[in-house]
C-alpha cells in the first residue's frame, strides 16, 4: 500500500492543501464572526470549529511526522483550540508553510518505515507504515475541508474550484 505514496505525492498534496486552505480561509473571512461560529449541524458544529479541528489534526500528525509540538488541547476539544479567527488563520498559514517544508524533505525511505505512537483516540500504541499515515493525513484534511466548504457555500459564499486538477493544473 505504501507504493501509492511517493515524495512527489506528498509535495503535490502539501501544495494543494495550502492553496485550498488559502481559498477557504479567505472566503470564510467574508462571513461575519457569528456566521463562522453558527452551529450548522456538522461534526465539529461550525465553520470555525471545523477549521480548528483540521489545524488540530495537522499539528497532531506533524508532531509524529516531523517533531512539531502537539496541539494544546485533546481531540474532543479541538473545535475550540483557537478562538480568534485572525489568529487561527495565521496559525493555518504557519502550519501550511511547515507542511510544505516537511514535504520537501520526505523521501522514499521515510515513507517506507513504520511509525509508532500512543494514540489518544484509541488509548493504545499504534504502529503503521508512514506512507499509509501520510495518505490518511491528506485525506483527513480534504474530508473536513469539504465539510467547511459545504457550510461556507450554504452561508452564501463561493471558494471557487476545489478539484485537484483545477487547483494545481498539470500536477
Amino acid at each position: 500500500m505504501t507504493d501509492l505514496v511517493s515524495p512527489d505525492y506528498v509535495r503535490t498534496m502539501a501544495s494543494y492543501n495550502a492553496e485550498m486552505n488559502r481559498r477557504v480561509y479567505e472566503t470564510a473571512a467574508r462571513l461575519s464572526d457569528g456566521a463562522r461560529r453558527q452551529d450548522r449541524g456538522a461534526f465539529w458544529d461550525s465553520i470555525h470549529g471545523t477549521l480548528n479541528h483540521i489545524l488540530w489534526g495537522d499539528r497532531m500528525w506533524m508532531s509524529r511526522f516531523d517533531g512539531w509540538e502537539k496541539p494544546p488541547v485533546v481531540q474532543k476539544d479541538s473545535a475550540g483550540m483557537i478562538g480568534d479567527y485572525e489568529e487561527l488563520w495565521r496559525a493555518r498559514q504557519d502550519a501550511d508553510k511547515g507542511i510544505r517544508d516537511w514535504a520537501g524533505k520526505v523521501d522514499t525511505a521515510w515513507l517506507g518505515r513504520d511509525l509508532v505512537w500512543l494514540s489518544g483516540t484509541t488509548g493504545r500504541e499504534m504502529r503503521m507504515p508512514a506512507g499509509f499515515l501520510v495518505m490518511h493525513f491528506f485525506n483527513h484534511q480534504t474530508h473536513h475541508r469539504g465539510q467547511a466548504h459545504a457550510m461556507i457555500t450554504a452561508a452564501g459564499e463561493d471558494t471557487s474550484d476545489t478539484d485537484l486538477f483545477l487547483v494545481l493544473p498539470g500536477g
